[in-house]
């Protein structure tokens, strides 16, 4: 049962995270996008990211909701906060000339150097349900056609 709560908790933080920015954007939608094509990428790519960016933080809560996903999800986790965090970073470094921010709904209030504590921790929290989720690597969910000979 304790090993249990070591993977779930983390996958509950992350669902929870992802299940928040996912569904904010698409309930505040013209602000959300309006914000997307605010930011330093052409307009093309600020029009595919607005529909895309909710959509896989949604399915990324999705993947860490069912225990036979949950890997891919820690794994996709690792990977968007990376992206996000390295964004933040930038920003936070004045890398941009201007700043700005399609952050969801009270993530808005924090400053730079909060939100990315914030991101690092849930990336921290990511690498954490990662490592718990080992023992269930995807490729014992196949272990089934071990026996199949071909």
């Amino acid at each position: 049962m304790e090993n249990t709560k070591k993977i779930a908790i983390p996958s509950i933080l992350l669902i929870l995270l992802w299940t928040y920015t996912g569904f904010d954007k698409i309930i505040h939608w013209e602000t959300s996008r309006k914000a997307f094509h605010n930011q330093t990428f052409p307009a093309e790519l600020a029009e595919v990211l607005a529909y895309t960016v909710p959509t896989v933080e949604l399915l990324i809560a999705l993947l860490l909701l069912f225990s036979v996903s949950r890997w891919w999800g820690y794994l996709s986790s690792i990977l968007l906060l990376t992206v996000f965090t390295t964004y933040v970073g930038l920003i936070w470094v004045g890398a941009f000339p201007r700043v700005p921010c399609n952050c969801a709904g009270i993530l808005e209030s924090l400053g730079w150097a909060e939100h990315l504590m914030l991101n690092l921790l849930m990336l921290a929290i990511g690498v954490y349900g990662l490592h718990q989720n080992q023992m269930k690597k995807p490729k014992e969910y196949t272990s089934g056609f071990q026996d199949i000979k071909f």
